[in-house]
């Protein structure tokens, strides 16, 4: 199975797997979601990680669990714990790395990425570290190019704590609010894939107008900024 069939497979069934963890690792599964929050939030190699549906599935999974061993609560604090976390660990390693990390030396960072997030900072400044808890790949990339700008340490983490909080907020305890649905229990892939769908409109939405506004500039002879 190629990696694309894998991610497929992940997204369409993802409860699936979750329910599989569960009776697998019972109370491990704390641990296999925070480090994958963590790394999809902390690392900028891996902005391919399950965020917003993974939130979902395991607040749809806890309100499914006759077991009791997921507990909202517990997630919540969990995973929001996970989501600063990695944020912070990430604006710590952009700021080590400074403006080297545009040089394109380091094969493991997107510099498309990385000047689409550089774009996020330029129109909503500061705030974009929150703006972009909702944006998959953005929110990786937001506390690292935070790190290379050096914004201020007490600033990046207001911004980082109240993203956080929010948007694990959002997406868990959607989860667990409606993933009880029979609707929504009998066409989960679907629920995930809308999900998903959902969480990328604002990134398309940006590459649309940076698309009009590229080919404006191109069509007026003004140069691209």
């Amino acid at each position: 199975m190629n990696l694309l069939h894998l991610v497929a497979d992940w997204v369409l069934h993802l409860d699936r797997h979750l329910s599989f963890l569960l009776a697998q690792y019972h109370a491990g599964l704390y641990g296999i979601v925070f480090v994958v929050i963590f790394a999809e939030t902390g690392l900028v190699v891996t902005p391919f990680l399950p965020g917003d549906s993974l939130l979902f599935g395991l607040g749809a999974l806890a309100t499914l669990d006759r077991s009791g061993t997921l507990r909202i609560g517990w997630l919540y604090l969990l995973l929001a714990t996970a989501a600063i976390a990695g944020n912070s660990a990430n604006f710590a390693v952009g700021r080590a790395l400074g403006q080297r990390a545009f040089s394109g030396r380091y094969r493991f960072i997107r510099l498309d990425y990385l000047l689409r997030t550089q774009e996020y900072f330029r129109r909503f400044g500061a705030a974009t570290v929150l703006l972009s808890r909702f944006v998959p790949i953005v929110r990786t990339f937001a506390p690292f190019v935070a790190g290379i700008g050096r914004m201020p340490y007490l600033r990046f983490q207001a911004y980082n704590a109240a993203g956080g909080a929010a948007w694990v907020a959002l997406f868990l305890l959607g989860g667990y609010s409606f993933g009880n649905l029979p609707w929504v229990r009998g066409n989960f892939g679907l629920v995930t894939l809308a999900v998903i769908a959902v969480s990328l409109v604002p990134l398309v939405a940006m590459a649309v107008r940076g698309r009009v506004a590229a080919r404006a500039a191109a069509g007026s002879g003004e140069p691209l900024r």
